[in-house]
């Protein structure tokens, strides 16, 4: 990252003894990184952002540049016809070094992908749901008994290799001792919607 684009992303808090950083070079930093995704409509643009925040307090333990620090941009995003919609981006980095990058476009999340082009993107759940297991002492196999399901369904969970469905998630939830909603928020189920009459 450029010294004027890190400026303007370690611009907080603002302090009257420093003069504050230009965060109009971000529009630009942030489309150069979207437009290296391969199916990034060329068509969109980030348009403007404002200011960076902090996403937490900033520690003073750390020598500067080695912890790993994430900020919230917030601005919008346009198609070159006039449609302008919200955007947003959390930006993660040490020193001068991108680590990550999430925006959201509208309501539309890009995420960074972890597994090579071509192949499924585990489901977010896979890793709580581990470590869940683990803080209860509850292995595959206690776990696949519980649910009345096979080992392999557990382990494909696990590795996120399945999408939680209501069925699975109730079966879980009891098994971890944990209330079938907080499970169904934690896999990203959406809630029930009550039938009208």
């Amino acid at each position: 990252m450029s010294p004027a684009v890190l400026a303007a992303l370690t611009d907080w808090p603002r302090t009257a003894e420093a003069a504050p950083a230009d965060p109009t070079v971000l529009p630009q930093f942030l489309n150069d990184l979207l437009w290296e995704l391969p199916w990034w409509n060329r068509d969109w643009r980030v348009t403007h952002v404002g200011h960076a925040h902090p996403c937490e307090t900033p520690s003073n333990e750390s020598p500067a540049g080695t912890k790993p620090i994430e900020v919230f941009v917030a601005g919008m995003a346009g198609d070159g016809d006039g449609k302008a919609v919200p955007f947003s981006a959390r930006v993660r980095f040490a020193g001068d070094r991108l680590i990550r990058l999430q925006a959201k476009i509208g309501d539309t999340v890009i995420g960074p992908g972890i597994t090579a082009p071509g192949r499924l993107e585990p489901h977010p759940f896979g890793p709580v749901f581990s470590r869940l297991m683990e803080l209860r002492g509850i292995s595959v196999g206690e776990m696949a008994r519980q649910c009345g399901r096979a080992e392999s369904t557990i382990m494909k969970l696990r590795h996120g290799r399945l999408t939680p469905h209501r069925a699975l998630v109730a079966e879980v939830a009891e098994a971890l001792k944990m209330s079938e909603a907080d499970v169904a928020a934690i896999a990203g189920l959406e809630q029930d919607v009550p039938a009208t009459r």
